[in-house]
């Protein structure tokens, strides 16, 4: 069967050409017709993905229609403020794979949105999955997580490749959250990056924020074992540490004083940090990291003084 990638980033794409590169056909639809036409005659993402060549298996269109028809599922690879859109745009017959790592616009989880529009069958794919890495072949794994696990199990194996290993998970909530709550973490060890301040500051940061992913998700009802698993710890020290990552990289920026855009890529850990500051204000929840990002991302506080105000917490048993 093929498989229907919905987004033409960074991120479908890979995942588009890896599927491609084993010989499994895949349709890549992307939002705008004349990136559609490029990546026709290309072959090529130059602008999300360069160097990483689209297989003669890999169907692109810009029609969605085109792209969902006879399709039992599909991943959905656009940034979470797409998501609402594109998902009143589908069938409500079609299985959804969620793939974007953050929140629905009102703070609510995706794959709740999912289920509060129609679909019956919702899944959310997640784990240390750096485009770059995955379209070039490198070996990676990942963990497909639904509360129907004849769904998750025909995702895994319409996904399972020599260089892809997927595991699967009836832990939504915690497969979920963790991708969210490790790109927020991932912006504070950028901070830390920028403003130069060392190895054993960013192993603290990654650490304590570790901590924050297992008190949030198991506020959420998620299992508490997920945040050690690939979609939580695995994920956290991939973005936290990799070139790769945009929004370890944007913290960089905004550390050094310099814009955190990454070349028109969406850094969804920026808008995540205030929604998740939100909700543990209203909550009583103590996400003191949660809350320093999202003050320095809104320009309350300076890097330098979010820095202070978690140092200079009062002490505590660890």
């Amino acid at each position: 069967m093929t498989v229907c990638v919905l987004g033409a980033g960074g991120w479908g794409t890979a995942l588009a050409a890896m599927l491609g590169q084993h010989g499994q056909p895949s349709v890549l639809w992307a939002r705008r017709p004349e990136v559609a036409t490029r990546l026709q005659q290309e072959r090529e993402n130059r602008d999300y993905l360069p160097g990483v060549p689209l297989p003669a298996a890999v169907g692109v269109t810009a029609d969605l229609t085109a792209a969902t028809a006879g399709q039992d599922w599909a991943l959905l690879m656009v940034p979470s403020v797409g998501i609402p859109e594109l998902l009143t745009a589908l069938p409500r017959t079609l299985g959804v794979v969620l793939c974007a790592k953050g929140l629905a616009p009102d703070g609510d989880r995706l794959t709740t949105l999912a289920a509060r529009l129609g679909f019956g069958r919702v899944a959310v794919l997640s784990g240390p999955n750096h485009a770059e890495e995955i379209g070039r072949g490198l070996p990676a794994a990942t963990v497909v997580a639904s509360a129907d696990a004849g769904f998750a199990a025909g995702v895994q194996a319409a996904l399972m490749t020599p260089s892809f290993r997927v595991y699967t998970s009836g832990d939504v909530a915690g497969v979920e959250l963790g991708g969210v709550l490790k790109n927020v973490i991932a912006l504070a060890a950028g901070l830390i990056d920028g403003l130069a301040l060392g190895d054993n500051a960013k192993a603290a940061i990654i650490t304590r924020g570790l901590l924050e992913m297992g008190r949030y998700l198991s506020s959420q009802g998620a299992d508490a074992a997920t945040v050690y698993g690939l979609s939580g710890l695995g994920d956290l020290v991939a973005t936290a540490g990799s070139l790769h990552s945009r929004n370890r990289a944007a913290g960089e920026a905004i550390a050094r004083g310099q814009s955190p855009a990454q070349g028109g890529k969406v850094v969804e850990g920026i808008r995540t940090a205030g929604l998740l500051e939100h909700w543990a204000t209203e909550h009583g929840q103590d996400l003191p990291i949660v809350r320093a990002v999202a003050q320095v991302v809104s320009g309350e506080l300076t890097p330098q003084q979010g820095v202070a105000d978690l140092m200079g917490r009062r002490g505590r048993a660890e």
